[in-house]
């Protein structure tokens, strides 16, 4: 018990636990760092008030590593890792976030390094301030993983998160602590991947009280076709980097050689490489034009559903299509500048659409809010809503 002491107060000691998983401290955030993320950090970062109550209590913070495998390549071995923190309150039963994280450029900026991730600072002040256990899995390629990237390949992000789960059980079993309730969140891409989560958990009886989005692509053909078919005036220029990251990401994850440079012009093909690989490259080089990025086929609505990019998008990248049992609140951006307003509400659509209509899913608007805009003001109504269930 020496080490699990160390690593509660600080000594930052590996910690291996039961099934191959270990944990390390990496800090601990008092109330008032907590706070000052509410009022200085996250406004700053996401241009709008956050309207959180005031965190109570701090967090200490741990690195877990854990075994994992990789659905695409036939449950082939790999390790993650991931966050967990746990309140400083004393107590020893909690309720749990599991927080999917969304688009990063850099390899370190998501959960389990905290410090380079805005949006894993917002939910550790918002929630574990206000005494939920936050765990938020590094998606394969993320972190510390010798993996490549696997954005927004459905099998492999829920895989992530759902071993991630399971490895932060043991933990906060070694630590003494438990979990009273399970609750998911997402933004952006992690979105997508609370929803697709969602629907693993399901399909394995675990119990989940309640999960929320914010800004979630629940269906990454609708979004892409969109952007190349029907563009708005208010699309991101950051757009571009969803069709790189998936081009590569479906290149090595579903065996498909040369996919990306299929789609991909020449003249930014190298540069996107790069971005994909996290090698350094130039902002500049890297196409904020959809048609100076994508070949022109591409823009041919039939040949983009029947390319292999287009059928891999609509078979693989939807995280709606089942009967949701869980109640679900997707909040979306009326004023989002990468997910359309119709998006924001597919899945409530989709399962209204069924028979008599399934309620499960609700979706609300933030109202003229921003991408990022968006899930600043979603995480205090996501807790508030958790709260009451």
């Amino acid at each position: 018990m020496a080490n699990a002491v160390s690593a509660q107060t600080g000594g930052g000691a590996k910690v291996a636990v039961p099934s191959g998983v270990s944990y390390e401290r990496i800090d601990h955030w008092d109330a008032a760092r907590l706070n000052s993320i509410l009022s200085d950090d996250a406004p700053a970062f996401f241009g709008v008030h956050v309207a959180s109550a005031p965190a109570q209590n701090g967090v200490t913070l741990y690195r877990v590593t854990y075994p994992s495998v990789i659905p695409e390549r036939g449950n082939r071995p790999t390790v993650a890792t991931g966050l967990l923190a746990v309140p400083d309150t004393g107590g020893t039963v909690f309720p749990t976030l599991s927080y999917q994280h969304g688009t990063v450029y850099g390899k370190d900026e998501v959960p389990s390094f905290p410090d380079k991730s805005a949006e894993t600072r917002l939910a550790l002040a918002v929630f574990g301030g206000q005494g939920y256990i936050v765990i938020g899995a590094d998606y394969f390629g993320m972190g510390p993983s010798s993996e490549p990237e696997g954005y927004v390949v459905k099998a492999s992000q829920s895989q992530a998160p759902f071993d991630m789960l399971l490895a932060s059980r043991a933990v906060l079993d070694h630590l003494g602590v438990s979990s009273a309730k399970l609750f998911l969140g997402g933004w952006s891409q992690g979105g997508f991947v609370t929803m697709a989560l969602l629907e693993k958990l399901e399909a394995s009886g675990v119990p989940v009280a309640a999960a929320a989005t914010a800004s979630a692509p629940v269906d990454g053909f609708a979004l892409i076709s969109g952007a190349l078919d029907f563009p708005r005036k208010t699309d991101a220029p950051w757009l571009t980097t969803i069709v790189i990251l998936s081009a590569f990401s479906f290149e090595n994850y579903y065996g498909v050689p040369g996919l990306a440079h299929s789609i991909i012009n020449d003249a930014a093909y190298e540069a996107s490489r790069k971005l994909y690989e996290r090698e350094a490259v130039a902002v500049a080089d890297i196409p904020t034009d959809l048609r100076k990025l994508v070949r022109p086929d591409y823009f041919d609505p039939q040949f983009f559903a029947a390319s292999a990019y287009g059928r891999l998008l609509a078979e693989k990248t939807h995280a709606y299509r089942w009967v949701v049992r869980t109640p679900v609140r997707n909040y979306y951006g009326e004023a989002d500048e990468a997910i359309p307003t119709d998006l924001g509400r597919l899945a409530m659509t989709y399962q209204h659409a069924i028979g008599a209509g399934n309620t499960a899913v609700e979706a609300i608007s933030t109202g003229q809010t921003s991408h990022r805009g968006t899930y600043a003001t979603a995480a205090p109504l996501w807790k508030a809503w958790f709260d009451g269930r």
